[in-house]
C-alpha cells in the first residue's frame, strides 16, 4: 500500500509547528545591560558593581529578560549595545562619565536612534562641566546635574504621593536618606517627562551644607518651600525611553524595599516590558547585601 504524501508531510509539519512558539518566545526576549562604574568612595557608598548584582538578582525571575552586568565603567565589548533593548549606568559621572569617554557618547546615541532605552543613576545622571552631553542627557533621560546649578546634599526625603504610573506600581509613601540631588536642569515645562519621587527639603536642608562643594548656593535658596523633583522618566515620541534616579549614594538603601523597588521597575519599563501591577517583587537578605563590596578598607 502506498504511502500518502501528506502523511509524509506530516511528521515535518509537526516539527515546525513546535519550534516556532520557542523561535517567537525567543524574540520577546529583552536584553537589559547593566554598566557598573569602578570603585568609588569610601566603604558603603557607590557600590557600583554590589548594586547591579543585586538588581541582576532581584530580576531573575522576570520572565523574557536577559539582564548583562558589565563592570569597570563600560561594555567589555561595543558589539553589546548593538542588540540591546536597554542601558542602566551606575557610576560616577561630571567629566569621568563613562558615556562621555572616547566614541561612547555616540554609541550610546545609537542606540537611543532605534528607540533603545537608558537609564542613569546616583553620580551618573550628572553631565560634564564643557560642551553639550547635558543636552544628550536631556534627550536620553530627560534631564541632568549640572555643577553649581543642581546641590547634593544627605538629607532625608519624605516621599507623601507616588504618579499613576508603571514605575510607580506598588510603591508606597516612604522616607529615606541619601545624597538626593536637586535643582536638575529639565526642558522648560518638563516636556515629556514625568516627576516620580517628588519631596520638599526643608530650609536647613537649601541652606547646606551640600556634599560638593559646600555651598550654600543663593539660587538654591531662594526657592525654600518649594517641592523638587529626584526621580522623573521620560518617554520620547519614538517611543524611546529615558529615567533619571538620583539616589543611590548608600548601599544599605537597596534593602528599604520600596527604594530597590522603584529602581527596579524603572528597569522594565525602559526595556519596554510591563511592570506587574504590585512592581517587581524581590526580597534580599543581610548576606545579599554584603555580597559582592568593593574592596575599600575598613568597614567599621
Amino acid at each position: 500500500m502506498k504511502t500518502s504524501p501528506i502523511r509524509n508531510l506530516l511528521p515535518i509539519l509537526l516539527a515546525i509547528s513546535a519550534a516556532l512558539p520557542l523561535q517567537a518566545e525567543d524574540a520577546e526576549t529583552k536584553k537589559l545591560i547593566l554598566i557598573a562604574g569602578k570603585p568609588s568612595h569610601g566603604p558603603g557608598m557607590h557600590e557600583f558593581n554590589a548594586g547591579c548584582e543585586l538588581f541582576k538578582k532581584c530580576l531573575a525571575d522576570v520572565k523574557g529578560l536577559d539582564v548583562e552586568i558589565h563592570n569597570n565603567h563600560w561594555v567589555r565589548d561595543d558589539k553589546v549595545l548593538e542588540t540591546a533593548d536597554a542601558v542602566v549606568i551606575y557610576s560616577d559621572g561630571g567629566g569621568g562619565h563613562p558615556a562621555l569617554q572616547g566614541n561612547h557618547r555616540e554609541l550610546l546615541q545609537k542606540l537611543v536612534n532605534r528607540g533603545g532605552g537608558v537609564m542613569m543613576m546616583h553620580y551618573a545622571v550628572e553631565c560634564a562641566k564643557q560642551g553639550s552631553s547635558g543636552d544628550s542627557f536631556r534627550e536620553w533621560i530627560g534631564g541632568a546635574y549640572e555643577n553649581g546649578f543642581s546641590c547634593n546634599p544627605i538629607w532625608e526625603t519624605d516621599y507623601k504621593s507616588l504618579p499613576v504610573h508603571p514605575i510607580a506600581r506598588g510603591i508606597k509613601p516612604f522616607k529615606i536618606q541619601d545624597e538626593w540631588y536637586f535643582s536638575i536642569r529639565f526642558p522648560e515645562g518638563m516636556k515629556d517627562l514625568t516627576s516620580l519621587l517628588v519631596a520638599t527639603p526643608s530650609d536647613e536642608t537649601r541652606d547646606g551644607p551640600y556634599v560638593y562643594p559646600k555651598g550654600p548656593y543663593p539660587h538654591i535658596q531662594a526657592r525654600k518651600g518649594e517641592a523638587e523633583t529626584m526621580m522623573w522618566c521620560k518617554e520620547r515620541e519614538d517611543g524611546g525611553r529615558g529615567v533619571g534616579f538620583t539616589g543611590g549614594h548608600f548601599h544599605r538603601n537597596w534593602e528599604d524595599d520600596n527604594f530597590r523597588t522603584i529602581a527596579l521597575n524603572a528597569m522594565l519599563w525602559i526595556s519596554k516590558m510591563e511592570v506587574p501591577e504590585g512592581g517587581v517583587e524581590s526580597t534580599v537578605s543581610a548576606e545579599d547585601m554584603a555580597a559582592n563590596l568593593d574592596e575599600k578598607g575598613s568597614r567599621k
